[in-house]
């Protein structure tokens, strides 16, 4: 095509769509991502620097640290095709994203197709056909100001983490990682764990009564506030961090016989009167639209997505035209943008619902420097997703967004807050304590912005702020009565105790990261994905728990290097970048400080690599509970000494680090002491049944290992029974599992019950039917069965009314595999679009958009995962008969 304009993005899908707007005189081409990088391994160092005493890090630290960058092996082909578009071409539009990661990769592009003809640089935040047509139109230089910044940030992550890594892989284990954002997140979450480790739950106690007034139907819910002349303690009077009553607090602290002793004087009798009434009323002004820290926060805490997913589901978004870029610390919208949003409010809610003038909105972001607008739908018709047809993740996602823009341009929301003070005057013997209750209430008088949005809260027992909670109307001096009614009774004592600070979840840690200036959104999602990857955080529900190894990480770090994890040293780094950013700062500067010279990083770690011993590294002393806890190549474990004697015994896999307390210790290491407890014989195996403690709790053993049974036959005990109470009657039992309960009438196929890691289970037909999750039964008519007395009959009527878990369905079909003919097909996963093929799973590359793959690249996906192992194969039987023959040639070996 002589005589075209080359036009280059990263991602096909743009590709795709850009092409579509422009027409035939112009080619648009996909980068897939970074066309080069510094070299991710050893064997990607090319042989010229291969002795470099640098040539490790890939940055040349004695040539003003230059960038050793090589073009990976599966872009070298990519190269070439867009070398070979560019013959014939009469200029060259750099295409790729509006941060300073597109711009890096624009010059990359640059410095590799080496063209001779104009260049120039075209943005863009949203692909749509005027704004593309617009963006041809209005093109700029190459800024490399954030070029060098890119380059920096590049270099200076890759100094850290190529440092410090191989010292954590030599004193604490393998396989670890530190990196410059990554590290002060892991810090977060071990400071807050041990704020946990160290918080003691403090009990108190209050009366709450539901009362009425004649005439009314409205209950009034209210809380003792006032006792004695004081006020009675409630959470806000004791320490957040440790938990027990602030010394300074003049409250009235109630125990259970307090509490109890006054709810029954005044059952007894007493008279409710009304002491004050107050209103006030408030506003509240609609949200900022989404940034990308606020739409992955609102995305996990609404739609339970993880950034990572989040990020995905809006790059997807983005590239079909349906948002604007996703990658933004902006809260700006468009002057179009605006027009639009509130148009959509005058159609949909009515003139009252929209705001007198159209709302700006300003920034918080430390640093902000990404794209110029917010995420918002793409285009000035403000569809909905149903009115494009977006279903799935990407609809819900789409909607989140939706409704935020919208809302912004929406009037305030007006309330009146109402506090009633209600006096309790005992009638009976006991009239000396005079006692105060409290009760509020709120009327949303015009629900404003909330007719469209209501925001998520980190605290789920918050209430939501558009809900009311309204009270009777009530004047000064009204009588009022206990209101008899169902559970829970009119009046009772109430017992309270303070919770220990919340862990993050990834909402919140986003949140705080941010709040930091640590970092930028746009890294988020990754950082995320890293620590968990890594095995720095485990999930519990919504929470991110640190790992013992975080612990041991962040305490090496935190004792070694305190700057480098420290948070106002990491948020000036990001400053300074941003310095660079503007032009306002120099990179080699700023390197040689940070990495050379007697502070420097180059020279801490070699000072300090020396004095690190790997055993004190890997043993962590916690408050509040005597043993050592170490953190080894199987898992952690306590490690105490009894009587002279060294013992140690595994912690428990579900056991977080601020769960510990010395009773588990005592019970664990006792149980080490005494070594596996028999239960007797077994009836039918004439071998002992041991009970035993692993690091996935408690189990029953058949036998011990021999050279013959080197894995004797074990069974997990499941929760509904006690590990030291548990009878030789119910351990064989459990070695019985799974057993066969016959065949299923319907089918002929086997149904099995067995004990998984989940609990008791039926199976059949791989479907599964559950037993109850407290009672560990099923109930059927009239009795409750359990796993060890469930019948044939029992587990069909479980199956029955188990809900089959329905297939998701795929992202994309791409037909039969060109060998056996199997379907091949993409899917979303929990870390992101895989392809499948029979029970072969290959994750797609970051930078593939599951859309534009091809069946061959499907296949090299699905070839290559299986070269590694990926693919779960049958063991031939000459490699089957050598794991048989392996122990009798070990016994013969030791004869």
């Amino acid at each position: 095509m002589a005589g075209h304009t080359l036009v280059i993005v990263e991602s096909p899908a743009k590709a795709k769509k850009i092409q579509g707007f422009l027409g035939s005189d112009y080619k648009v081409l996909a980068s897939f991502g970074h066309v080069r990088d510094l070299p991710g391994k050893a064997a990607e160092v090319p042989k010229a620097v291969k002795g470099e005493p640098w040539a490790t890090l890939g940055v040349n630290t004695e040539k003003d640290f230059e960038p050793l960058y090589i073009v990976s092996a599966d872009k070298k082909k990519r190269v070439t095709e867009l070398k070979d578009a560019m013959k014939g071409a009469k200029e060259l539009l750099i295409a790729t994203d509006e941060d300073r990661e597109g711009e890096s990769i624009g010059w990359h592009l640059i410095q590799l197709l080496k063209p001779k003809v104009p260049v120039k640089r075209m943005v863009f935040s949203e692909i749509t056909k005027d704004a593309i047509q617009k963006a041809v139109g209005h093109t700029r230089a190459l800024d490399t100001d954030l070029v060098e910044a890119q380059e920096t940030r590049r270099i200076l992550d890759r100094l850290y983490g190529y440092t410090l890594s191989p010292l954590l892989w030599k004193k604490i284990s393998s396989g670890l990682s530190a990196g410059r954002v990554q590290s002060v997140a892991v810090r977060m979450l071990t400071e807050r764990e041990m704020e946990r480790l160290a918080f003691r739950s403090s009990e108190y106690w209050d009366l709450a009564a539901r009362l009425g007034k004649a005439g009314d139907e409205i209950s009034i819910e209210s809380t003792l506030t006032e006792a004695a002349g004081k006020s009675v303690a409630s959470g806000r009077d004791f320490d957040e961090t440790t938990g027990r009553l602030k010394p300074n607090a003049d409250v009235t602290h109630l125990d259970q016989t307090e509490a109890t002793r006054i709810a029954d004087v005044l059952k007894r009798g007493a008279n409710w009167r009304v002491k004050s009434v107050e209103e006030r009323q408030s506003t509240r002004k609609p949200y900022p639209p989404f940034t990308t820290s606020t739409l992955q926060q609102e995305a996990n805490r609404k739609l339970g997505m993880t950034a990572r997913r989040t990020m995905q589901t809006a790059q997807r978004l983005y590239e079909d035209g349906h948002i604007t870029y996703m990658r933004t610390d902006s809260v700006n919208l468009s002057g179009e943008a605006t027009t639009a949003a509130r148009e959509t409010v005058k159609k949909r809610y009515g003139d009252n619902f929209l705001s007198p003038s159209p709302r700006t909105f300003k920034g918080k972001a430390k640093g902000a420097q990404e794209a110029h607008e917010a995420i918002r739908p793409a285009g000035t018709k403000m569809q909905t997703a149903k009115e494009i047809g977006l279903h799935g993740a990407e609809g819900k996602l789409y909607d989140l967004i939706w409704k935020r823009t919208v809302a912004c341009q929406m009037a305030e929301a007006q309330f009146t807050f109402q506090t009633v003070l209600i006096d309790a005057a005992p009638t009976g013997g006991d009239k000396s304590t005079p006692l105060t209750f409290r009760a509020t209430g709120k009327r949303i008088d015009f629900p404003g912005f909330l007719r469209a949005y209501v925001e998520g809260s980190d605290d789920p027992a918050e209430a939501l702020d558009d809900q009311d909670s309204l009270l009777p109307k009530l004047a000064e001096g009204d009588s009022l009565a206990l209101l008899p009614g169902p559970q829970p009774v009119p009046l009772e004592a109430v017992k309270h105790e303070t919770k220990p600070p919340a862990r993050y979840t990834e909402a919140s840690l986003v949140k705080r990261l941010e709040a930091e200036g640590i970092g930028r959104p746009s890294t988020y999602a990754s950082i995320l994905s890293t620590i968990q990857d890594r095995g720095y955080a485990e999930k519990q529900g919504n929470q991110l728990v640190p790992t013992f190894t975080a612990l041991a990480v962040n305490r090496l770090l935190e004792r070694n290097f305190p700057n480098l994890v420290d948070y106002q040293f990491t948020a000036q780094m990001e400053s300074q970048l941003d310095e660079i950013a503007d032009g306002k700062g120099k990179r080699l500067p700023y390197l040689e400080k940070f990495y050379k010279g007697e502070q420097g990083l180059d020279r801490q770690v070699k000072v300090k690599e020396e004095s690190i011993d790997p055993r004190d590294a890997c043993t962590l002393r916690l408050d509040n509970v005597t043993p050592d806890v170490r953190v080894g190549r199987y898992g952690p474990y306590f490690e105490a000494e009894l009587d002279g004697q060294k013992f140690t015994a595994s912690l428990p896999a579900d056991v977080a680090p601020a769960d510990l307390n010395d009773e588990l210790a005592e019970r664990l290491i006792e149980e080490k002491r005494r070594g596996p407890q028999s239960l007797g014989v077994h009836p039918d195996e004439g071998l002992e049944m041991y009970v035993k403690s692993g690091p996935y709790g408690p189990y029953v053993q058949l036998g011990e290992a021999t050279d013959e049974r080197p894995k004797p036959k074990r069974s997990s005990i499941p929760k509904f029974l006690e590990a030291d109470r548990i009878t030789a009657e119910e351990a064989a039992a459990l070695l019985a599992l799974p057993r066969r309960l016959g065949h299923h009438s319907e089918d002929g196929l086997v149904v099995k019950v067995g004990v998984g890691p989940y609990g008791p289970y039926v199976l059949h037909n791989k479907k599964y039917g559950n037993f109850d999750k407290k009672s560990h039964t099923f109930e059927h008519e009239g009795r409750a069965y359990n796993v060890f007395d469930v019948t044939l009959e029992v587990a069909e009527a479980m199956l029955k009314q188990s809900k089959k878990r329905a297939a998701p369905d795929p992202l994309k079909d791409l037909g039969e595999h060109p060998k056996d003919g199997k379907p091949v097909q993409i899917f979303e996963g929990k870390y992101g679009p895989y392809v499948k093929h029979g029970k072969t799973n290959a994750t797609l590359p970051k930078d593939a958009d599951p859309k534009d793959l091809s069946m061959d690249e499907a296949v090299r996906l699905i070839a290559e995962k299986e070269a590694k192992g990926g693919g779960r194969k049958k063991a031939s039987k000459k490699s089957t008969a050598a794991k048989k023959a392996a122990p009798k040639r070990k016994k013969a070996a030791a004869k």
